[in-house]
């Protein structure tokens, strides 16, 4: 009988989500979840609703929760990761900071000052939590959720053994969106995507095998389709490839959509995609959610059970690697070993990667066109730079990183960075034992 291990399963979405799918294949009806959050009371809301699904869909599977990963841990066959590393409290830190300084942030959580310093917080906790899978269940496969989902990525599999890959719903969620756009059925749409996380780029975009590009252009002329996302469909005009992640989140990632109010205004404010690009939107949304949250566990608690299979990859790559074995091809993030020509050895890409009952096998994209190449080196060598300096605990590290961070250098001066970093760090100083000169 299979085991899976969720850590972090008071994130209550993605636990109800990825045990839903899992239990849908066979291999998986009658497996072990095991829950795990050092939240009691969020675990015991994880319990109610795991246990609901399993009754709902007449599964054989058993469901534990444990608020220590150890006892957990033993005898995993796969672990997903969904954590969020210091509160509410600290997380605002990220997003004001640097607002104070003029640089205006949407959601934070995966690259330039806000997401670095999440890395930061983030990185000690992953490598303590991939420890202990190499110590209990060396060969359990690990998929992880959390962000900043390249640099997190990008320091478990360089520091460890443990078979991980981060994932993203943002490939196939916009895949979905752009073949809504042009009329087209999902399952004759096939693509060819890769970069890094949340700025991958559709390559190539076909519907039964004809470029359909043309057709994606074609439907910016009309206002609804533009509007839904300003700043993606933007970057598409004027770069000619297609990103995966939102309007908001893109809109932080480079010089072009929020160094100044005007820009702010035209691209960042009326939007009518999910993520419109205002300033701190997940925070807000978060801090929200924090105040009714037993509300809303209890909302969704009682909302009658799907027991349809969603679009996440998580169950289909465990039904591959250690399920029935059939062979699935999804994006995920791993280091770039010869994987993307003209991107940094070594740095955390996405591309297309091959599950199997032989693990996991990064396919070989080749080079990204050149525009795109120049855009995601400068992320993907930042990142780089925040890595080394959580790994050897050198603050000089992450100033640089911050230095080059698109937005933030179109913005500030390099006088002006380096106080908005030591301020993020004074910020952060219970949450960074890793650096020495804090103590």
């Amino acid at each position: 009988m299979k085991k899976i291990v969720f850590i972090g399963a008071g994130s209550l979405v993605f636990t109800k989500n990825l045990v839903r799918d899992l239990l849908t294949f066979p291999a998986f009806s009658a497996c072990t979840i095991s829950l795990v959050d050092i939240d009691e009371e969020r675990l015991g809301y994880a319990k109610k609703t795991v246990e609901q699904i399993i009754a709902a869909g007449q599964y054989r599977a058993q469901v534990e929760a444990h608020t220590d990963r150890k006892d957990a841990l033993p005898g995993a066959d796969g672990v997903v990761c969904t954590i969020l590393a210091g509160g509410l409290n600290v997380w605002r830190k990220d997003i004001e900071i640097p607002k104070k300084y003029g640089v205006d942030i949407n959601v934070g959580d995966t690259r330039g000052p806000s997401g670095i310093f999440r890395a930061l917080r983030t990185i000690p906790a992953m490598l303590d939590i991939c420890r202990d899978i190499e110590r209990y269940c060396p060969q359990a496969i690990v998929l992880n959720y959390t962000n900043p989902m390249a640099m997190l990525c990008r320091a478990m599999q360089s520091e460890t053994n443990v078979a991980v890959t981060g994932l993203c719903h943002s490939v196939q969620g916009t895949a979905a969106m752009l073949a809504r756009w042009i009329g087209a059925p999902k399952d004759e749409i096939t693509y060819l995507c890769a970069g890094i996380n949340h700025q991958a780029f559709y390559l190539d975009f076909q519907w039964n095998g004809k470029d359909a590009y043309p057709l994606i252009r074609e439907a910016m002329n009309d206002a609804k389709i533009y509007n839904e996302e300003q700043v993606r469909n933007e970057m598409f005009l004027h770069l000619d490839y297609y990103v995966t992640e939102s309007s908001g989140h893109n809109s932080e990632y480079n010089a072009w959509f929020r160094k100044r109010p005007d820009l702010i205004e035209a691209y960042c404010t009326h939007g009518t995609g999910w993520n419109p690009g205002e300033y701190a939107y997940i925070v807000k949304g978060y801090e929200k959610r924090q105040s009714d949250w037993r509300a809303q566990m209890q909302r969704w608690m009682d909302e009658p059970i799907d027991l349809k299979r969603g679009e996440e990859y998580a169950a289909s790559i465990f039904n591959a690697t250690i399920g029935d074995g059939t062979l699935f091809k999804f994006n995920g993030n791993v280091r770039n070993t010869n994987l993307i020509d003209n991107l940094p050895g070594g740095c955390c890409v996405e591309v297309p990667v091959l599950a199997s009952r032989k693990g996991l096998e990064p396919i070989h994209v080749g080079a990204l066109p050149s525009q795109l190449a120049a855009l995601t080196n400068i992320s993907a060598r930042c990142e780089e730079m925040a890595v080394e300096g959580a790994l050897t605990g050198d603050p000089r590290k992450i100033f640089h990183a911050v230095c080059f961070d698109p937005l933030t250098s179109a913005v500030l001066s390099l006088n002006e960075i380096k106080s908005m970093v030591d301020e993020l760090f004074e910020a952060n100083r219970d949450y960074l034992p890793q650096f020495k000169h804090l103590s």
